[in-house]
This record gives C-alpha cells, sequence and structure tokens, in this order.
C-alpha cells in the first residue's frame, strides 16, 4: 500500500501540477512525514534532512513547541488581513525589530507571504523613498519568482522567457572561485565591488534606487563573498543616492552561526532588510524591515490579504524562541565548523571537488571535473544525488551550472548527524566515481 501511495501521488503531480514544477532524482521522492532532522517516505525509509525544505526547517520538521504554538493559534484565530491587526503580527513585528543588526534603527516591518514578495516589497519602497528606478542585483544571484524578483535572478535557467525590465541592472558578482575579472583575492582589491562606480555610471542616469544583493548568493551555490565586499560596495551605491537592500531570505535567523543575520558578519549596515523561509520553520511568512523615515515613503495605498497571517505569525515567535532559548545560533557555528571540516576532508580524498565554501550551517560542495579548468561537472552531480537519497540523505543543488552541492540542515543538528551525513557523502562520491 506504501508503495502504492507514494506512485499514486507521483501519477497526480505529473498529471495536475505544472509540468515546469523541478524535482529531484530519477524518479521522485514523496514524504510522509518528517521529524527533527528527519524526513520518512512512503515506504517507511528515513532520510537525514540536509536540505531543509530549501533552508526553511530551521529548528527540526515539526518541532513540538512551534506545533503547539499553531495549534493553540488556529483554535483563537486563522485569518483576518492587514486590516485588522492581529496580537501575534504585532509581537512578531516587536521581536524581529529586536533582532535586527544594532544600531541599524531597522524598526518597522511589512509582512507578505515569501522572499519573492518581500524582495518585491523593498524594491517598490526603495523606488518610492529615493524617487529613482534603478535597481542593481548580482549576477548569480536569485530573487525569487514573481517578475520583478525574476528580473533581478541572474540566472539564465531561473527567468523563463522574460525579457530586460527597464531599470534592472546587474553587477559582477564576489564568486571568488569564478571571478568574472580572472583576479584572485585579496590581490584583486574587491574588483567587482569597485566595478559598481563604473556600472552606476555608464548604465543608469547616475542615480540609483537600491542595491539589492543577498548576503550568501544561495541559488547561486552558497557564494560567500570576502569580508571587505559589502564595506566597498555599499557606500558606491549610496553615493548614487541608493539604498542597500540586504536579502537575508536564505542566512538569515543564525543560519550563518553566530549571528542573527548574515550581514552582521560584514560591518555593514542595511537600509531595508528582508527575510522569509527560516522564520516560521515551514510556515509561508515574508518580511521587509526598515526604518521609519523609509517607511513612511511608501505613497499610496497598500494591504497585503495573507501577510502578517496570524498562525504564520505565532510560528514564527515560536521558532525565533526555540532559537534563542536551544541557542542555535551558536550551535549553527559549532556544527557549521565540525560540517566544514568533513567537507574539506572530502576535497582532499576527491579531486571532483572543487571548491569548498559557506558559513555555519549553510555549507557547499561546487564539482567540476577539472580542477584547473573549472569545468562544472555537471553530469557527475546527478549520480551522486542518486547515491546519496539511496543511502539515506537528502542534499540541494545549486549554482548557474547545476554543479553545487547545497547542505543546510536545521540549525537543531548535531555533530553526529553531521559524521552520518559525511560519511555517506564519501560513501556517495567513491560510488560514482567507481
Amino acid at each position: 500500500m506504501a508503495a502504492q501511495a507514494a506512485s499514486t501521488i507521483r501519477e497526480l503531480q505529473r498529471r495536475y501540477l505544472f509540468p515546469s514544477v523541478i524535482t529531484y532524482y530519477e524518479e521522485s521522492l514523496p514524504i510522509e512525514s518528517a521529524r527533527g532532522c528527519h524526513a520518512f517516505d512512503f515506504d517507511g525509509n528515513r532520510y537525514l534532512d540536509f536540505f531543509g525544505g530549501i533552508l526553511t526547517i530551521s529548528v527540526g520538521h515539526s518541532h513540538p513547541r512551534v506545533s503547539a504554538a499553531v495549534r493553540r493559534q488556529i483554535e483563537k484565530l486563522v485569518h483576518v488581513s492587514t486590516l485588522y491587526p492581529n496580537e501575534p503580527q504585532v509581537r512578531l513585528a516587536e521581536k524581529i525589530a529586536a533582532k535586527t543588526p544594532a544600531g541599524a534603527g531597522l524598526t518597522q516591518s511589512f509582512f507578505t507571504n515569501s522572499g519573492s514578495e518581500a524582495d518585491e516589497t523593498a524594491v517598490a519602497l526603495a523606488r518610492m523613498a529615493t524617487g529613482s528606478g534603478a535597481v542593481i542585483g548580482l549576477r548569480h544571484g536569485y530573487s525569487g519568482r514573481t517578475v520583478l524578483a525574476r528580473q533581478l535572478t541572474a540566472q539564465a535557467p531561473w527567468r523563463g522567457l522574460d525579457d530586460e525590465m527597464p531599470g534592472v541592472k546587474q553587477a559582477h558578482a564576489p564568486y571568488c572561485y569564478r571571478c568574472a575579472f580572472r583576479l584572485a583575492y585579496p590581490a584583486c582589491e574587491l574588483a567587482c565591488a569597485r566595478d559598481l562606480e563604473e556600472l552606476i555610471q555608464t548604465t543608469t542616469t547616475g542615480r540609483v534606487a537600491c542595491f539589492l544583493a543577498e548576503t550568501i548568493l544561495g541559488v547561486g551555490g552558497f557564494v560567500v563573498p570576502p569580508r571587505e565586499y559589502f564595506e566597498v560596495a555599499v557606500p558606491i551605491v549610496r553615493e548614487h543616492g541608493g539604498l542597500f537592500v540586504c536579502d537575508e531570505v536564505q542566512a538569515g535567523w543564525g543560519r550563518t552561526g553566530d549571528r542573527w543575520f548574515g550581514i552582521e558578519h560584514f560591518g555593514v549596515k542595511p537600509d531595508i532588510l528582508t527575510m522569509a523561509k527560516g522564520t516560521a520553520n515551514g510556515f509561508p511568512i515574508g518580511v521587509t524591515v526598515t526604518r521609519p523615515e523609509i517607511a513612511s515613503k511608501w505613497k499610496g495605498l497598500t494591504i497585503s490579504t495573507f501577510g502578517g497571517n496570524p498562525v504564520s505569525c505565532a510560528a514564527a515567535l515560536a521558532t525565533i524562541e526555540v532559537i534563542e532559548e536551544e541557542s542555535l545560533v551558536r550551535n549553527a557555528a559549532v556544527v557549521g565548523a565540525h560540517l566544514e571540516d568533513g567537507l574539506r576532508g572530502l576535497a582532499e580524498k576527491y579531486p571532483i571537488i572543487g571548491d569548498v565554501r559557506g558559513m555555519g550551517l549553510m555549507r557547499a560542495l561546487e564539482l567540476v571535473t577539472d580542477r584547473k579548468t573549472k569545468e562544472p561537472a555537471r553530469k557527475a552531480i546527478l549520480r551522486i544525488f542518486e547515491e546519496t537519497r539511496r543511502r539515506g540523505l537528502l542534499i540541494g543543488k545549486g549554482g548557474l551550472y547545476g554543479n553545487v552541492i547545497r547542505l543546510s540542515p536545521p540549525l537543531t543538528v548535531g555533530k553526529a548527524e553531521v559524521d552520518e551525513a559525511v560519511r555517506i557523502l564519501d560513501e556517495s562520491f567513491a560510488a560514482a566515481r567507481a
């Protein structure tokens, strides 16, 4: 019966969902349930989840405290829209204001349902606040699936048939492993960041609305900028009238370790900050938070039918409390370092691993056919995915060329589970090489 249930789900997906909805593996894997760091299929097979619903499961699947908060809220109030204040929404906004980077003054939030909407809200607000239409994103960046978000996404496979939208520009990414300038850090003197000046001077009126950048390029393959990158890039944008919109959709809420938000590792304070994914441990939510003087620049009326939903906000409050009380921001740093050690050990063993990078519990392996040419290993990664699935490990994929393994387990993960994941990866690389 279990196998039949999985087969039925696959058939219903094929028949009734858009074929563009991608799934992993040669034969897709329907998930029946999940708990903690593990997911289970309809045959009862257990999988160690090291992708966390695309960095969305912060405190483990079905955390009892989050589930209890959701049940209590469902019994009281499920929905009213932003036309009526509700307590979970305002309490969450208060909590977010207390957690945003110190000294940035980010105290007023607008709630939506996803990171795509959060980024769209941020760009619209920046345009109203500055009176400029020019928006700068990053090559290899990903901002979501709405129209403007796809324009800001600088990866051809995710853009579809969209033509270029006026006013949207893409700067060179701080992707040291594949430097567009063919330079090496730190001798490069942050050429990718300094090139923003010429980009603005040659492709805009000289005035810009904002620079929207992920702290760590998520779908781009967990690309981590040099520590000084934002210290060079952001002042250039501000000199031309622009705001810095920091996209923490994937890197936020302790994911990078020792800080609540990834940008806090880089010494720059954002003007607008966006978040989603891990905020509510799997419940749909998006947040755009900024300073009051910027928030007040919104022109015209606005609502969000499902934004600030009391159930999602209750889940987010409980999620943040668990992160606080279980010291998961610190755990991400400690266990993340242990994961990095394991991955670097694999890189010493397997030449197909060209680069190991990441922060905290946001780690990546970039696979190449040759370390000198850095030719992406597109086919090999598919084999490794099948091998890890067979051995009970769920991993993610990313990068413009689809050759990056992304690892982002729940923040509750321990060293023993990391050791198990590294062992499975080791066996899978060996099997794929055979």
